[in-house]
């Protein structure tokens, strides 16, 4: 008998997100905007350690807004990262800017190193970079501080895709407080979730509220429809926002479930050569930086182990359980092959090695048991 499928991550709702839509229901505000999208944005601005939250339809539009808002234009170029999920380099291409990858260190995350070769290389060439582009992958912050410090070297902004990261801190700093903005995503597999949506966070007033107007068709302020801009249909629904604050007040008992699973994985692989777990911080966790734990991963040395990543995905497959590579980066992707990269193999060798595992908050106590089982089954049979 087949189990039941188990997803990576499911979304975990509750009673509280269940009242949360019908209290927005109940008040009338059916439409995009209204009392349940302004207090999100408040909520989630205060948890985050910012001034001012745009709440979006999804995290692919806020980081389309975000760049329009620094001005990236056709023929800009872009530093991003190149492990990355395909949203954060289909935002830069909807500018019309064109994407320059930059390689993860073993973090993941894009490399400090790499990103300043990119720069002067760039430079050498008479070439300007508009903005750079990093992304906290899986959940864990990037090297902001030294990505900010040689991107404000060239006079480039940095807009921080934290769609994986949310709840997320380093160095005692929320992961939504990091460049001249960042973005987050509630897509139904994230760390909480409004069905769909995003939100743009940010310091700076002017740039919050223009990320509104353009999110809101560029409307003037005319009692006819007068537009000078062009405009995208970008805002988060009142409903979605209601469900969004019910998350957010569990954002935190969400991660915690998702750390537990983290140690029950490690305990699981501890003693399994040639098996770590993917992108933790060397030593013991600090306490003032700290994964959000939204996706466990493993990379497996395939010689010291016995196995693959890709064979022990598979093995979980057939038992009906969701289990998926790292993202294959960006640069090996077919839409991306004329583009620039800096690359010194790390994001290839990790897509090659790397396996995501069921992660998600909502998992029950019987979906453990399986995943365990199934685990210790492969492992037992490659003995």
């Amino acid at each position: 008998m087949v189990n039941k499928k188990i997803y990576m991550s499911s979304p975990d709702v509750t009673e509280l997100e269940e009242q949360a839509l019908v209290r927005a229901i109940r008040s009338g505000w059916i439409a995009p905007l209204g009392p349940e999208v302004d207090a999100f944005e408040a909520e989630l601005a205060e948890y985050c350690g910012r001034k001012h939250a745009v709440a979006l339809s999804s995290g692919t539009a806020a980081l389309h807004l975000g760049l329009l808002t620094l001005g990236v234009k056709p023929g800009d170029l872009v530093l991003t990262s190149s492990l990355t999920f395909a949203a954060t380099t289909n935002a830069i291409v909807y500018t019309g800017a064109e994407p320059v990858f930059v390689d993860a260190d073993e973090s993941g995350n894009m490399n400090p190193d790499l990103l300043e070769e990119a720069f002067q290389t760039l430079q050498e060439e008479g070439k300007s970079v508009k903005a750079v582009v990093p992304v906290d992958l899986l959940g864990k912050v990037a090297d902001h501080d030294r990505i900010g410090e040689i991107a404000a070297k060239y006079g480039a902004p940095v807009l921080s895709d934290a769609a994986e990261s949310l709840g997320a801190i380093r160095n005692g700093k929320s992961s939504g407080a990091y460049g001249e903005a960042a973005v987050v995503s509630f897509n139904g597999n994230k760390i909480m979730t409004t069905s769909g949506g995003g939100a743009l966070l940010t310091d700076d007033e002017k740039f919050a509220n223009h990320v509104r107007y353009l999110a809101t068709q560029a409307r003037q302020p005319f009692v006819h429809y007068e537009h000078t801009d062009i405009g995208y249909n970008y805002r988060m629904s009142n409903i979605l926002a209601a469900l969004g604050r019910a998350q957010l007040s569990r954002l935190d008992e969400m991660i915690e479930k998702r750390r537990e699973h983290r140690l029950r994985y490690r305990e699981l692989f501890e003693n399994v050569p040639g098996v770590r777990i993917f992108g933790e911080p060397s030593g013991t966790d600090r306490g003032d930086t700290r994964d959000n734990f939204w996706l466990t991963s493993i990379v497996v040395d395939e010689k010291q182990a016995g196995f693959s990543a890709s064979a022990l995905q598979q093995a979980l497959a057939e038992l009906n359980i969701e289990a998926r590579p790292l993202w294959k980066p960006m640069h090996l992707q077919p839409v991306h092959k004329a583009l620039r990269v800096f690359t010194d193999g790390t994001s290839e060798r990790l897509f090659e090695t790397g396996i995501s595992l069921p992660s998600g908050s909502a998992l029950s106590d019987k979906d453990i048991s399986v995943i365990d089982g199934a685990i210790q089954g492969f492992l037992r049979d490659r003995r």
